[in-house]
């Protein structure tokens, strides 16, 4: 690690200076020798350091973005060129050029702050060392051994021998539980950022081997920061573990308020936003406004949480645009299909309401009664000569009576086919 260190010497000074500066501020607040002063110091150095680092991690969150789209067209690749590697190389880099990513993006952000990390690493070696670094010099020094972090030196590691740590003013055990209590939280914000990148902020509609690789590294950076940090300063693991909860809040964030889209994230973002579009009837915030424009242009190329945001719109009565505004729309309702097709029509018909038997057999009889009393007022009103004979009525009534009983005995109605004449 001290070889590492050695070969960003060059940074040390640039380092060592704006820690002196913070320094100066806050031992005016909380004393020059105390470990509030020392320690606000490296933290706003981190602070300092993750502000001009957000165009990276920008364009770090666009690379990964991009990587996780292009995955399949690279299994096919690799499927397709299994037993010829230079020509899969090839097509690799073909494919990264065409669409202008570039994987090492997705690394910017951690390759750019190991500088000023190994840097810090080195300036507090020396301080442990009683050497003068930078702009550091002899009664620095000396205010900077004098800091304790809760008991632990700010120069001290985990594997410091007893008389090195009492040398400092500090008990082996103090500064092992602070080492190690530490180390434990770093390895755990670390954990926990993976695992929500992983569990909210990745399209599960996708599944490549870059799904895989996060999650294998969901496991192994912590486990590397385990082993690693028993050998980092007490100042070191202070930067260390302030870039780590700098970066989960920076990556819940972008989480809440940009997703990937396909995640969960995306849904629980368009569910909130489909909450405050209804109840306000527009698009407030010009962030919204781009994420439906981005929406409204995808057309059938919308994933599910996608479409059911649009169709919640429409049945609610809007309409989203192409600027990412939206409007009423009361004509008609638009409703998208699963192949990403909108149909528009009329609201459809209410069915009416179902009765119950007791209306149903109420309203039977009534009917009932009404076509007699209608039929009774039909026959009364016919002429004399046009109601039929007696007789007529008594044929009639024979020949029914006749078919009935035939139709009771199990004969077939109707003509009936002629018996075939017996052979003698």
């Amino acid at each position: 690690m001290d070889t590492i260190a050695s070969l960003f010497s060059f940074i040390t000074t640039p380092v060592s200076w704006v820690i002196v500066q913070f320094h100066s501020v806050y031992g005016a607040l909380f004393g020059p020798d105390t470990g509030w002063a020392w320690g606000l110091s490296i933290v706003s150095l981190v602070i300092l350091i993750r502000i001009c680092l957000i165009p990276l991690f920008v364009k770090q969150i666009k690379a990964t973005r991009a990587m996780q789209t292009l995955q399949p067209e690279m299994k096919k690749i690799q499927e397709r060129y299994k037993n010829d590697k230079q020509r899969q190389s090839e097509e690799m880099m073909k494919l990264y050029k065409d669409t202008g990513t570039n994987p090492l993006s997705s690394c910017l952000p951690i390759l750019a702050q190991s500088p000023f990390f190994f840097a810090l690493y080195h300036v507090l070696n020396s301080i442990a060392s009683n050497d003068t670094i930078g702009v550091i010099n002899t009664s620095l020094l000396e205010s900077a051994q004098k800091a304790h972090i809760v008991g632990a030196p700010l120069a001290v590691k985990f594997t410091d021998s007893a008389s090195k740590v009492e040398a400092l003013g500090a008990s082996l055990t103090d500064v092992r539980v602070v080492t190690a209590i530490m180390i434990v939280l770093m390895s755990a914000s670390q954990f926990f950022t993976q695992r929500q990148l992983m569990t909210k902020n990745v399209d599960t509609t996708v599944k490549t081997p870059f799904m895989q690789q996060q999650k294998m590294l969901m496991y192994v950076f912590p486990i590397m920061f385990a082993v690693f940090g028993i050998n980092f300063p007490v100042g070191v693991l202070v930067y260390w573990l302030t870039t780590n909860v700098w970066t989960m809040g920076q990556q819940m964030y972008v989480i809440h308020n940009n997703p990937t889209p396909g995640s969960k994230a995306q849904a629980s973002y368009l569910e909130r936003l489909h909450k405050h579009v209804t109840s306000h009837g527009k698009v407030s915030r010009r962030r919204d406004k781009v994420i439906v424009k981005a929406i409204v242009a995808k057309g059938r190329d919308r994933n599910e949480f996608e479409r059911k945001f649009v169709n919640g719109l429409s049945k609610a009565g809007l309409a989203a645009q192409a600027d990412g505004t939206v409007i009423k729309s009361d004509t008609a309702v638009a409703v998208e299909a699963e192949d990403g097709t909108s149909t528009t029509g009329t609201p459809k018909r209410q069915q009416p309401k179902r009765q119950t038997k007791a209306q149903r057999q109420s309203g039977a009889t009534k009917a009932a009664d009404e076509s007699g009393q209608k039929t009774s007022l039909t026959k009364s009103d016919e002429p004399e000569d046009a109601k039929p004979a007696p007789a007529a009525k008594k044929s009639g009534a024979k020949s029914g009576s006749g078919t009935r009983s035939k139709a009771q005995s199990g004969q077939r109605k109707g003509p009936q086919r002629p018996k075939s004449p017996s052979k003698k």
